[in-house]
């Protein structure tokens, strides 16, 4: 039967229910001599190891070689490193190969760098100059580490606003990298309710390769998003819409076969492009890895679109069918096999969608289990988003039960995807919580930095029919400690021994290119708690 389940559907739904239940510090440096047409899609950095870094661009050798065009001549681009801005200590240097192959992009590994060390990069092509990048490595693995700060992004659509939200973390000069958790790119030809800010490219839904790699071209030519690439690396993983909207491993519901050929096909070129145009280190086609910062902090990034089953419609109980998995058998043994053996204090996991169950109400299988089977309804409680881990309860309940049996401490989940902010304690029994059934893990949920939220997709105005529904949500799930379905922007993550604490930062104006920022809630989770907690004041740059 053909799926008609996506994300609008459930926003929708979700506000009927409501109805029913009731300042600038250091900025990356641009080489006097930087030739912006042969690098007009800027530098950026990604993936720190202790002792490497990865470096990423993208020439125009040629006029006619442009984003997906196939055509330019094959040209040598040469990399270095260096401990200072103007290039007088160079600690790592190299050359790479590029040409229409591979979209003229180029991604190299620098290695036999220092730990927690901050260097400065730059890319020649013959008498060209790139900007200046900023990139910093990772603290050695059995460092004692203070402090950690990361940026936390996700869902960015270039028709939907512009991306102030970039340009505020750039400008806080004060971060170790930035967590992308999905939607750096969306395959749409415009936005959720066909509004326009800023026209896609090309301005259709994209389905080639060619048009994946003009589409990312597109977002890497955005001045906000460019300035924040050559100001710190990024750590990103894919949601849906680098691909198609709520993708599982075999198609997508914004995917048809019939008009638009072989979804393999589609999602072996999204890959590609992906893969060319973003800093990530990947094994073939695996983007799930792991990153270690010192003893202070393990980051597990999680891929939850390749390996998924098709996700079924609200309410079906077939989110408790045991054939059924949101990360795959490998990934899921890799996972728990990492939050176990895991030699650092915090457990961070990039996680694309939300963990913690949003029911109406949350029941307990162990109690009601029987009934909910009787009746034909999920046995934790009617989801409004089976898109996320609520619709795949088996996998869940599997990995909640591994952080429990096995006294995993500290574990944050750390996620996008939904366009509203959220601040979650995550028990393994959400229907007997907080009495019988204590929290084994947090998490913090982004909101977008452009895409439509509830008071724009619902067409109503901002903190009206919002504010119920959020009321609504937390009154039936008391794990839910924080909800915001009104605003955009970024958020940071401290992480210290003592506890992480997450601060919302939020846009005046999506449509506003200069839009000010100002900072919305804060929520901790000290360490040895599993509960998250608000806090008055954000982090101090």
């Amino acid at each position: 039967m053909e799926q008609t389940f996506d994300r609008r559907s459930v926003l929708r739904a979700g506000a009927a229910t409501a109805g029913v239940v009731l300042g600038a510090t250091a900025l990356p440096t641009t080489s006097a001599t930087a030739d912006e047409p042969v690098f007009a899609h800027g530098v950026a950095s990604g993936d720190p190891l202790p002792d490497a870094v990865l470096l990423w661009t993208r020439v125009t050798p040629t006029p006619d070689a442009t984003p997906g065009s196939g055509v330019g001549p094959t040209v040598d681009v040469t990399w270095e490193v260096a401990a200072d801005p103007a290039f007088a200590a160079v600690v790592a240097s190299g050359a790479q190969t590029t040409g229409p192959g591979r979209d003229h992009t180029v991604k190299a590994d620098a290695t036999g760098l220092n730990p927690a060390t901050t260097y400065y990069y730059r890319f020649r092509l013959d008498g060209a100059v790139s900007a200046t990048g900023t990139t910093r490595t990772a603290p050695a693995l059995t460092a004692a580490v203070a402090r950690l700060r990361f940026g936390v992004v996700s869902c960015s659509n270039v028709p939907a606003g512009h991306f102030a939200a970039y340009r505020y973390l750039a400008e806080r000069g004060d971060l170790d990298a930035v967590l992308h958790l999905g939607d750096y790119i969306y395959e749409y030809a415009g936005d959720f309710n066909d509004s326009v800010v800023r026209p896609h490219d090309p301005p259709r839904e994209i389905l080639t390769l060619a048009d994946y790699r003009r589409r990312h071209a597109q977002y890497k030519s955005d001045e906000h998003l460019k300035r924040l690439h050559a100001t710190v690396p990024f750590i990103a993983t894919w949601d849906d819409h680098e691909v198609a909207n709520d993708a599982w491993s075999g198609g997508a519901e914004n995917h048809q076969p019939d008009t638009e050929g072989d979804y393999a096909a589609r999602k072996a070129v999204a890959h590609q492009a992906y893969f060319e145009w973003m800093p990530v280190r990947n094994e073939a086609d695996r983007i799930y890895r792991r990153l270690r910062f010192g003893l202070l902090a393990e980051l597990s990034m999680l891929d939850l679109r390749s390996y998924r089953s098709r996700q079924v419609g609200i309410g079906d109980g077939g989110t408790d069918d045991p054939n059924r998995t949101l990360t795959g058998a490998e990934q899921m043994a890799w996972l728990e096999n990492g939050l176990i053996t895991s030699g650092a204090q915090w457990k961070l996991v990039g996680n694309s969608v939300m963990v913690a169950p949003l029911q109406l109400p949350p029941l307990s299988p162990e109690l009601l289990g029987p009934l909910a089977e009787l009746l034909g309804l999920p046995e934790e409680g009617i989801s409004l988003n089976p898109d996320q881990w609520d619709g795949y309860a088996v996998d869940r309940r599997r990995l909640l039960a591994t952080l429990a049996n096995h006294g995993v401490r500290d574990t944050v989940f750390l996620t996008g995807d939904i366009h509203s902010s959220w601040a979650n304690d995550v028990p393994r029994d959400a229907g007997l919580y907080p009495l019988l059934s204590k929290s084994v893990a947090t998490e913090f949920v982004c909101t977008s930095v452009t895409s439509d939220n509830f008071d724009e997709i619902l067409g109503v105005p901002p903190r009206t029919t919002s504010i119920v529904l959020e009321t609504a949500v937390q009154a039936l799930n008391r794990h839910i400690k924080y909800c915001e379905l009104d605003s955009h922007g970024a958020s940071v993550l401290e992480v210290t021994p003592a506890g992480t604490q997450m601060d919302w930062y939020y846009l005046a104006n999506k449509a506003d290119p200069a839009s000010t920022l100002t900072w919305g809630r804060s929520f901790r989770t000290r360490a040895g708690t599993q509960r998250v907690q608000s806090v008055g004041t954000p982090i101090a740059p």
